[in-house]
């Protein structure tokens, strides 16, 4: 009996080393950088304010490693659709992101430019394309209508991150992390007009 109920623990273990946390849409429980926010019915409509990327930080929370889930909704608008996740952030200018290019989605051309990492200050999108080619940029799969909303889970276990979209169960993105900090703020980041989320789910790896 003894060594059933030690089988059953050790079992049980994996799963009580997670935590799963749904994200309220309040606006008390949020802190905004460059941006207006309204929060209906579940939903967050970030607009930027024109003066760089756009920050919406989760208040009291450290992040280390871990997946968070989201549903994103941007534009097929060419240049003007840049949205996604800020983690291990340290301020409104130094931090980790990986964002979406939905006006790429469907392009031939530019479909492998859909998706993207980077570590600011020194790591923008241009350095990177520049110095690492295709190495922190990759197209979406499968591809989601650039005008609709579209499910993003987003894990890390750092140095590594893997970003899967509506549900596959191969990542679309897998990048190796550029910045030496293991943890940090979180939040949405909005690098154009606006963006739209809800249905946010943080499971953090205790």
């Amino acid at each position: 009996m003894k060594s059933i109920l030690c089988l059953i623990t050790l079992a049980l273990l994996p799963l009580c080393n997670t935590s799963a946390q749904k994200i309220d849409t309040e606006p008390q429980k949020w802190e905004a950088h460059n941006c207006e926010v309204s929060y209906a019915e579940g939903e967050i409509h970030i607009t930027n304010e024109g003066n760089g990327s756009a920050l919406l930080w989760i208040k009291g929370l450290n992040f280390k490693n871990g997946s968070i889930e989201l549903d994103i909704k941007g534009k097929d608008e060419g240049g003007n659709s840049f949205l996604g996740l800020a983690f291990h952030g340290k301020d409104n200018t130094d931090y980790e992101a990986v964002y979406f290019r939905p006006f790429n989605f469907k392009s031939e051309k530019k479909k492998g430019n859909s998706i993207q990492y980077i570590n600011p200050p020194e790591y923008h999108w241009d350095d990177l394309r520049e110095r690492f080619p295709g190495k922190y940029e990759n197209k979406v799969s499968p591809v989601p209508d650039p005008n609709d909303w579209f499910h993003v889970k987003i894990e890390i276990n750092y140095p590594n991150i893997l970003v899967y979209v509506n549900d596959s169960t191969d990542p679309t993105l897998k990048v190796t992390q550029i910045s030496k900090r293991k943890n940090g703020r979180l939040g949405l980041w909005v690098d154009s007009d606006e963006g739209r989320f809800k249905n946010i789910e943080i499971n953090k790896d205790n």
